[in-house]
């Protein structure tokens, strides 16, 4: 898919908007999983998300190829077009982001606030994507895929930053939506020369992925009803499933109940707000610690776009008390 000087090469570009987010080891977490942790923190970005890394290299590289293009086009749950609002406004390219019905109040704000129209169509992502398509061709805009090479390439900047600074991890745990992110950690892992192993989190509600791995080919789901809206995914990229079937040594399943708790030992052990993708990977080495005991782990916190309703439910006045 690429090779390390163009994935170096991505990192600058993504380094004249995004300086390097922190991987840091966290006392109470450690002692909550009971063994060492870094976490990687991508809620530390201009958008709260590990996605405004992708959007910066495709529009570098669509704005370079056809400077003159008219406008974009894409369906997001909310930090995919984030990354693209945010990268086309520094582009000067118009951006339209189709979301659906009912999606992230908080994100849709976000999106609008960096710059694009934002269209709400359809029940879930699947019909905001199916809607994007359409107004392209009507428009002539150009659609921009949530899984894409040179998206990959973008995220795998923190994946590359992270494995520099931390070349030891024995595990490294990464949420999975439509797969740009574990695709960048197989990727930089394996041009790095690692031997970490990369664990895949998907939720209970929205399994697709992890149904894929298990059955060795695509499968899809009829719903994505989970909270975590990061992970909302009913059928997977064939191109990211074929890397994550490769590269990956499993995926967790992991519950909405488990990812609340995961929020909540966020914010009470390092005063971090993650988003329901973004504690995924700490609900999965929760779930799975007694399987890390004197192993060195690591978990991407990919985002902290949490809606104030959600974040009350499962943080705030709400939430049952934690331990």
């Amino acid at each position: 898919m690429f090779d390390l000087t163009e994935l170096e090469r991505a990192h600058a570009i993504v380094g004249q908007a995004v300086p390097a987010t922190p991987a840091r080891g966290w006392p109470l977490l450690a002692g909550r999983l009971g063994t060492e942790v870094v976490v990687k923190h991508e809620n530390h970005t201009p958008i709260g998300a590990f996605k405004v890394r992708g959007g910066l290299v495709y529009l570098d590289r669509l704005k370079r190829e056809r400077p003159n293009i008219p406008g974009i086009i894409s369906a997001t749950r909310g930090n995919h077009g984030q990354s693209l609002a945010f990268a086309a406004s520094r582009h000067g390219v118009p951006a339209v982001i189709c979301v659906p019905r009912g999606n992230s109040v908080e994100k849709n704000r976000a999106m609008k606030a960096f710059g694009a129209e934002l269209v709400e169509y359809g029940e879930d992502f699947q019909a905001a994507r199916e809607e994007a398509e359409r107004r392209a061709q009507f428009a002539g805009l150009h659609i921009v895929p949530s899984f894409h090479p040179d998206l990959v390439l973008g995220v795998a900047t923190y994946a590359l930053e992270l494995f520099r600074s931390a070349p030891d991890l024995d595990v490294l745990y990464v949420p999975i939506g439509q797969g740009s992110g574990i695709c960048g950690c197989i990727m930089a892992r394996d041009l790095l020369g690692l031997k970490t192993e990369i664990v895949g989190v998907q939720s209970t509600e929205a399994p697709s992925y992890a149904l894929s791995f298990a059955a060795g080919q695509i499968v899809a789901t009829e719903t994505a009803n989970t909270l975590a809206d990061g992970m909302a995914t009913r059928i997977p990229d064939a191109d990211a499933f074929a890397l994550i079937r490769k590269g990956a040594s499993r995926i967790v399943q992991v519950t909405d109940d488990e990812v609340a708790t995961a929020i909540r030992a966020y914010w009470t052990d390092t005063h971090n707000l993650a988003e329901g993708a973004g504690a995924a990977a700490l609900a999965a080495a929760l779930q799975e610690n007694s399987k890390l005991k004197g192993k060195r782990v690591g978990l991407v916190l990919s985002g902290g776009n949490i809606d104030f309703d959600l974040f009350r439910r499962w943080v705030g006045t709400d939430a049952p008390a934690m331990a």
